[in-house]
């Protein structure tokens, strides 16, 4: 078991605020804590949160619920692409 000093904030996804919300609830839905970081600034001015404004909402989660999260994200990610094409 990792103790509390291991723990860290580990961006799991990024993407627009409407992508990052849903993510987030699918998330919380799966018992598993998730904050955005730049939901603000990503939304009122994208290009100062990231490069060219792509992408600028992140999910982070904790480095404990990595593992449980990971298999969501990707799930969440596949099937955007998905429904893309």
């Amino acid at each position: 078991m990792k103790s509390h000093d291991d723990t860290r904030a580990v961006e799991v996804f990024s993407g627009s605020i409407f992508e990052a919300e849903v993510l987030k609830s699918i998330l919380a839905d799966n018992l598993i804590e998730s904050y955005l970081q730049d939901e603000y600034m990503g939304t009122l001015a994208p290009w100062n949160a990231t490069p060219g404004g792509v992408a600028p909402v992140k999910v982070v989660v904790s480095s404990d619920d990595l593992e449980r999260a990971r298999p969501i994200v990707d799930e969440y990610q596949n099937r955007s692409i998905e429904d893309q094409e």
